[in-house]
């Protein structure tokens, strides 16, 4: 249409219609799926270190061995036995995730959780059932350990898979941070029961009130899982053997990298997890304290996670998992000396918090890089091996090995000495892990 003002023409022309967008959408993560992703993840991270936080009575209620050390080794041993089944737990729960889909495997973890805490909690002592007790106690520590397993892959693969663009790694590292909220509140109840109640009841019965609250929140965790997304996408159907036998035939490099890298966190977050035996046990500290240090320890590795991932989104991954952990296993020893020669709250706080925090923003960096490097259709797998072998070999042991260190040399400071090892090895995995901020995850 033409239209003539003032002797000129002014042209019309209708506007185009907009242009369909061909671009791929690009996932996005809500609030309440990062609440769901992540509430079912610190609910089996709770139950599962709680029994750490409470080693001490569990070993005099179902352990009744002979020694000052006696029961606290075979306490924490049944704990390390609840590392063994993760591998397990990783190939049937993680090829689960990456068959069927992420959503389905985060609703089992939940469920089979709930079984072994439930079963510690109500499980009579020694002194009732005999023998029968330290051996529902460990079918239940094995049964955890499957679900936690099976959990972290599935639940970290979701997270990536839905983060935003220059977002993953912040995104991803709830997974940790959920971790350290786990610790957070686990240490809370701890402080509380601790504080309530008198050494007698705290030893007979207290120690169980901490189970017990975790299985009203049971039903709420799988309610709001229900309502997760899925990211896993085409699904090529694809055995659990056939998918295993990728994971090591084309990602075997990784693999083992990836638990090189691992294991020093493992090893920290168990040492960390144990502190709160530790400052009853080798430091003399009342048992209201110690388990202060643990709620604080969780908050700095909630903040601490979370901040790394925000860095890692701006400056890379391999800086953040280099730098704090170089920082940890230099400080480390002379840390546990000055708490030695000074072990009074105030100290015990700074060492945990350091530790916590360190061990945090170092690992929050690594458990970006793997899923990172790894194809979607069996990226729950691997990841989910890679954590649990590090887990069962380095995590599930650390407490054993640190009981015995302290046994056999009369050295409190004798585990500060493995936490520096297995930071050496670390660091030298990590110096050979390309950077994957701009890497392509949705292949």
């Amino acid at each position: 249409m033409t239209t003539s003002t003032a002797g000129s023409a002014v042209s019309f022309v209708p506007p185009a219609p907009p242009r369909a967008d061909t671009t791929p959408m690009q996932p996005t993560i809500s609030r309440k799926a990062v609440a769901a992703a992540i509430a079912g993840n610190a609910l089996e991270f709770y139950d599962f270190v709680l029994y750490a936080y409470f080693a001490i009575y569990i070993g005099q209620t179902f352990f009744p061995v002979a020694g000052e050390f006696g029961s606290l080794l075979a306490s924490v041993a049944t704990f390390g036995v609840g590392f063994f089944t993760r591998p397990l737990g990783s190939v049937l729960i993680g090829a689960f995730a990456d068959r069927v889909g992420r959503k389905p495997a985060l609703i089992l973890t939940v469920v089979l959780i709930t079984l072994g805490t439930l079963g510690i909690a109500a499980t009579p002592g020694y002194a009732t059932i005999g023998i029968a007790a330290p051996i529902i106690v460990v079918v239940c520590r094995l049964l955890q350990g499957l679900a936690l397993g099976g959990e972290v892959g599935p639940a970290t693969a979701l997270l990536l898979e839905m983060a935003p663009p220059g977002k993953r790694a912040f995104y991803t590292s709830w997974q940790l941070a959920s971790q350290g909220l786990a610790v957070a509140v686990g240490g809370l109840f701890g402080v509380i029961v601790s504080s309530s109640l008198s050494p007698q009841d705290l030893a007979s019965w207290g120690w169980r009130l901490p189970f017990l609250f975790s299985l009203v929140l049971v039903p709420i965790a799988v309610y709001i899982r229900r309502s997760l997304p899925e990211t896993l996408g085409h699904n090529e159907g694809a055995s659990t053997a056939q998918i295993v036998g990728k994971v090591f035939g084309q990602q075997r490099r990784w693999v083992v990298l990836g638990v090189l890298m691992m294991m020093a966190t493992v090893v920290s977050s168990q040492f960390g997890n144990f502190m709160a035996t530790y400052a009853i046990k080798a430091l003399k500290l009342p048992p209201a304290v110690a388990q202060s240090s643990v709620l604080l320890a969780g908050l700095l590795t909630f903040g601490g996670a979370l901040f790394a991932g925000w860095l890692c989104d701006r400056h890379g991954r391999k800086a953040l998992m280099l730098l704090p952990r170089v920082a940890l296993a230099l400080a480390i020893v002379p840390m546990l000396v000055g708490l030695h020669s000074a072990p009074t709250a105030g100290t015990l706080f700074v060492v945990v918090g350091i530790l916590a925090l360190l061990t945090a923003m170092s690992g929050a960096a690594s458990l970006v890089v793997v899923p990172e490097l790894i194809p979607i259709a069996i990226r729950s797998t691997t990841l989910s091996l890679v954590y649990a072998i590090a887990a069962t070999v380095f995590g599930g042991t650390t407490q054993l090995v640190v009981t015995w260190l302290m046994a056999v040399t009369g050295d409190p400071v004798s585990p500060a000495w493995y936490i520096v090892a297995t930071s050496v090895i670390s660091l030298i995995a990590m110096a050979m892990l390309p950077e994957t901020r701009d890497v392509d995850v949705t292949k």
